[in-house]
């Protein structure tokens, strides 16, 4: 028996200013830096000009860009190994990833 996907998945989504600024309050896992978890949901979720913007007022709140998941690794350092991610590591960068 095949099972039916539950979710459309959604195109050409509007990302107001607002809605980006919200990824900032995105609650967190247990045992996962809030920082790190709202700049890889951010990474996932947003298309690159929406991320710069986001990346922007993450930074503008001086939170963490160089954050860490349990096991150590940065956003930056996750996404480097995605062959796609490069505009992304350019803004991560550009705003003192390391």
């Amino acid at each position: 028996m095949a099972l039916k996907k539950d979710k459309e998945k959604v195109l050409d989504e509007v990302w107001t200013t607002d809605r980006v600024k919200d990824f900032l309050e995105i609650k967190t896992v247990e045992n996962v830096e809030k920082d790190f978890h709202v700049l890889m949901k951010a990474y996932q979720s947003m298309r690159l000009e929406n991320f710069e913007e986001f990346v922007g007022f993450f930074c503008v709140e001086k939170r963490d860009i160089n954050s860490t998941n349990p096991d150590g690794e940065t956003v930056l350092a996750i996404i480097k190994q995605h062959r796609n991610s490069t505009d992304y590591r350019t803004i991560l960068e550009a705003n003192g990833a390391k």
